[in-house]
């Protein structure tokens, strides 16, 4: 692997990591903001899948569905698929509450959930980076 595509790679995980930090401090907040806790957990899990991409060389869509990211990833590494649920729950996030046509009321404990969501595909896409770092 190039240092570029590993200077990308970086990235993506930086600005994943900048998502699920910015959800785990509005959570503690009084009156939490949870459709925004959705939204950036949704955003930690696409930008991982996403740094997942990059460093295997996948060119991916530009796209916030998590099932299509999930497809590209599962091309390098089936496992991808015990991801498939929470893909599906993470996927809404990613635009339809953005909107106010679409608002749902969501509650504290569903945007903790979001958050522990994003943590599992975390962990998933970072321990195949390692392995594939100490392989290279």
């Amino acid at each position: 692997m190039d240092k570029q595509t590993l200077e990308l790679t970086k990235e993506w995980i930086k600005k994943a990591e900048n998502d699920l930090r910015s959800a785990e401090y509005l959570i503690t907040m009084e009156l939490p903001p949870t459709d925004t806790i959705c939204f950036h957990s949704e955003q930690c899990a696409e930008k991982y899948l996403k740094g997942f991409l990059t460093i295997k060389g996948i060119e991916f869509e530009r796209s916030h569905d998590l099932d299509y990211l999930l497809d590209e990833c599962k091309r390098e590494n089936l496992e991808f698929e015990e991801l498939r649920d929470i893909a599906e729950d993470l996927t809404p996030y990613a635009v339809e509450i953005r909107y106010p046509d679409d608002f749902v009321e969501i509650s504290v404990n569903e945007a903790s959930e979001a958050i522990e969501k994003a943590k599992k595909v975390k962990n998933f896409v970072l321990g195949l980076l390692q392995k594939l770092l100490q392989q290279s």
